[in-house]
């Protein structure tokens, strides 16, 4: 055995622990949610489940509820998505930079991260309000509207809301992500740039973007990954309400609410094959080479 053999051999051994953990915390259940798929199980039934075959797909597909639903996610995450990546390049960028006070604005650019969701979603979801919240009150101050809006209950301004929560809550964290990806690219080519003539535009397009390009399609797979599975904050401002359910919620709604653990099952791998579907778009789009 050559050493290279031998070498491969210990990292698999190194690993072994981690990989039985993953098998028992993630490929069990996921395999345990798949068979629930193709029965009629239900939480409490005194009989046992029954297999049912493709019945739950079926229903699945014409489910007019679970369109609605992969359709406000998706729009929520393309929205959510796209604007904190800009953002969050924004400000790794600028945090990046050499100026008084960048610790302390690293470290304050963090609080709305390290809120917990549901405090975070109720604290707007009282900043929202059509009669006492604030945002209506200062819209209302500088001139913007004349009358107060109920941002959570209206169908034009549900989603726009919902997803400024995100973008405020999560900005820092693809910042952070991109800040790491940025620290990481020497100086000496920039200053070889400068010599050569180029400027801070041609250098980010040249330089920057493409050694960037490993944090960001992390930060993107991330934060997809986040937005696609978006739970709480959904539940929390609006509950089941079915124009604003999401993939996550409607599932959650027919597990719990209905006892019917079949078809939230089915709910369950279609939403985790929506999310495989991004991934691999991302990984093909996004190529990263990875050196050996």
């Amino acid at each position: 055995m050559t050493l290279a053999e031998r070498q491969a051999w210990l990292a698999w051994l190194f690993l072994l622990p981690a990989l039985l953990v993953v098998i028992a915390v993630a490929m069990i259940p996921l395999a345990q949610t798949l068979y629930f798929s193709f029965t009629d199980k239900r939480l409490g039934a005194l009989e046992p489940e029954q297999w049912v075959g493709l019945e739950n797909y079926r229903f699945l597909l014409s489910d007019s509820l679970w369109w609605t639903a992969v359709k406000v996610t998706v729009q929520f995450t393309v929205i959510t998505v796209a604007l904190e990546f800009l953002l969050g390049l924004l400000i790794a960028l600028v945090v990046n930079s050499r100026f008084p006070g960048r610790g302390p604005m690293r470290a304050a650019m963090l609080v709305p991260w390290a809120i917990p969701t549901v405090l975070s979603a109720q604290m707007w979801k009282w900043m929202y309000n059509d009669i006492f919240g604030v945002i209506n009150d200062l819209l209302k101050r500088v001139g913007l509207i004349e009358q107060n809006i109920a941002w959570l209950a209206r169908p034009d301004t549900s989603l726009i809301a919902v997803a400024s929560i995100d973008i405020w809550k999560t900005t820092p964290f693809v910042a952070l992500l991109l800040l790491a990806g940025l620290q990481v690219i020497p100086d000496e080519l920039y200053e070889a740039a400068t010599v050569d003539g180029a400027n801070r535009i041609r250098q980010f397009f040249t330089i920057t973007l493409p050694l960037l390009r490993p944090a960001i399609v992390v930060a993107l797979i991330f934060r997809t990954l986040d937005a696609l599975r978006v739970f709480d904050v959904f539940y929390v401002l609006f509950g089941a309400r079915p124009d604003m359910q999401t993939m996550a919620v409607y599932a959650q709604n027919y597990i719990v609410a209905f006892s019917d653990v079949g078809y939230g099952s089915a709910i369950s791998v279609a939403i985790f094959l929506v999310i495989a579907i991004f991934v691999v778009a991302y990984v093909t789009t996004l190529k990263v080479e990875v050196q050996t």
